[in-house]
């Protein structure tokens, strides 16, 4: 008898995760150990030390799951785990471990695309508030570290298919607001951090653009910068949909350098004397001076407005009536309050996972492991990790 528990596992790059979620639909436990604290020295995620905290963190963040939900291992119906994309030695750690227990159990095993994970955050979210969500097409912007990606998703026999209509060609958002947060000092992960200081400043201070962005040709079958897909299908994407964050990025840097901005402390200091986020101007003002407070706010507001303008454009190019916002991205407040507005403004519906769903967890891909439960759709026990696995069509 199916008790339509899944056991989910995340991996991909620098959280341990485990959940379990029943039908896809009601999480009975999610843990998540973070490795922020292992990386914060170096400004960023470090593969090597990524995949050694994995293997000190897996047994007992999934113990600690089936404590959380009450569950034994003998009343699991599957064994689900990220297959990637993501960072190759830290996906092996989880998928090494999820093969090992669904073969001792005599279970499932069942690979999740990270991508689509984040996509069923959504969802998981919107059943477990006890809104009826509608099962129509939609357009999906997957919006983190490490992905830029826009997608059509349309329900079919009781899943979802994906097509890929935009992404980005070099960095990922998420990617362009830590690489901004370190060149001005602020600690590691920075995308938080602007996110706190920039009601502080004017987003209006400094006037970045974006260049439109032509066709690619050169680069059909190349491998892409980002992580995310096997090849570069740019030339068969609409222009109107690519992302490109480098950009700004080096607009950013060659301001800094101009103006001579930086945060007023070192980003370990600013750890130690701020146990929070700025609350208000007085202590914003005691991190940064106006100018870097007014260039935050400037660089947010620029960055946010072109996912706004391509994620609706996009929406309307195949007539969505609903838009998807999820990743770590969509947790920055200044998001939310933009896309919502403008879904109001057009009359669209718009959702976003709940903040502990945004980033990377494990109770996203048990919820997208559940269709695939119901089809059978099992892996292989060649499973291994898969880097640059695309998603979509």
């Amino acid at each position: 008898m199916s008790t339509g528990l899944i056991l989910g596992i995340e991996s991909s790059c620098d959280e341990t995760a485990a959940a379990i979620v029943e039908r896809g639909a009601r999480t009975l436990s999610s843990v998540v150990s973070s490795q922020i604290a292992t990386h914060a020295r170096y400004g960023g995620v470090v593969p090597e030390l990524a995949s050694r905290e994995h293997l000190r963190a897996i047994l007992p963040v999934v113990d600690a799951a089936l404590a959380e939900a009450n569950c034994t291992l003998a009343e699991l119906d599957a064994v689900a785990v990220t297959a990637g994309p993501g960072l190759a030695g830290a996906l092996l750690v989880g998928i090494t471990f999820a093969k090992s227990l669904a073969f001792a159990l005599g279970k499932p095993l069942i690979a999740v695309n990270h991508l689509e994970g984040h996509i069923h955050a959504v969802f998981l979210n919107e059943q477990q508030s006890g809104r009826d969500f509608a099962n129509e097409p939609a357009l999906a912007l997957v919006v983190s570290g490490g992905h830029t990606h826009l997608y059509s998703a349309a329900p079919a026999e009781n899943s979802w298919r994906y097509s890929l209509l935009g992404r980005t060609l070099d960095d990922a958002a998420g990617e362009a607001f830590d690489k901004v947060a370190k060149l001005l000092g602020l600690p590691y992960p920075g995308g938080p951090w602007i996110d706190a200081l920039t009601p502080f400043g004017n987003p209006h201070a400094v006037p970045f653009t974006f260049a439109q962005i032509k066709s690619k040709p050169h680069l059909v079958g190349k491998t892409p910068r980002t992580k995310a897909a096997k090849t570069a299908p740019i030339a068969a994407l609409d222009p109107r949909f690519l992302f490109s964050f480098s950009g700004i990025k080096t607009a950013v840097l060659r301001y800094v350098e101009l103006h001579g901005l930086r945060s007023h402390a070192t980003p370990e200091e600013i750890a130690a004397r701020f146990h929070t986020r700025p609350q208000t101007r007085e202590e914003a003002l005691l991190l940064c001076p106006q100018g870097v407070l007014d260039l935050i706010a400037s660089f947010q507001h620029a960055v946010l407005g072109d996912l706004l303008k391509k994620t609706f454009a996009a929406a309307e190019s195949i007539a969505a009536r609903t838009v998807l916002v999820t990743g770590g991205v969509a947790a920055n407040r200044e998001l939310r309050q933009r896309f919502a507005d403008e879904a109001a403004r057009r009359s669209l519906r718009v959702a976003f996972p709940n903040l502990a769903l945004s980033t990377d967890n494990a109770a996203m891909i048990a919820a997208a492991a559940w269709p695939k439960f119901l089809a059978a759709d099992f892996a292989p026990p060649t499973l291994s990790a898969q880097p640059a696995l695309a998603l979509g069509i």
